[in-house]
């Protein structure tokens, strides 16, 4: 298991109810949400393009499932940080990029079938990479690998189908 005590204390609401290599599912109630999530296993923070030590608290990519609203597999990351007002994150996927949209510490797709396009791509693939930028400037590169996201994705989705 390869998710951080900081993670896991980010998740401390729900149990962790499964784990395949890279990737790790969670289970919520009330209402109930199922994810499937991952720690990146390179960070590279930069700065006038140089390499910057920069303080960021977890650093996830999510796929996330919510029957009650509608929820069934929502891509969403967080870096760790405050994103620069009105920018935008990147996330490649086998050579396909798709654009992230930011609010406070987070990104998502614009819309559920972007969402869907990433998930083909994150099963296929074998890492993802996402840039950003901070509110103070800082560049972020995060590659994450996607060793077990198809089962943990399949699974969070089995896990909060019904």
């Amino acid at each position: 298991m390869t998710l951080g005590a900081g993670a896991l204390q980010a998740q401390e609401e729900t149990n962790r109810v499964a784990a395949d290599t890279d990737w790790a599912v969670f289970e919520g109630s009330d209402p109930k949400e199922c994810w499937a999530v991952t720690a990146p296993k390179e960070t590279v923070n930069t700065r006038d393009g140089r390499v910057v030590s920069v303080r960021r608290g977890d650093i996830l990519l999510f796929v996330t499932y919510r029957p009650e609203q509608n929820i069934a597999g929502e891509i969403s990351f967080t870096g760790g940080y405050p994103f620069a007002d009105g920018s935008t994150a990147t996330l490649e996927v086998g050579g396909t990029t798709f654009e992230l949209f930011t609010e406070g510490e987070y990104a998502w797709p614009a819309t559920p079938a972007d969402d869907a396009k990433i998930i083909t791509a994150l099963k296929r693939g074998a890492d993802a990479v996402v840039t950003a930028r901070s509110s103070r400037g800082t560049e972020t590169k995060d590659t994450f690998s996607l060793l077990g996201a198809t089962a943990m994705i399949e699974d969070a989705e089995n896990r909060c189908s019904g």
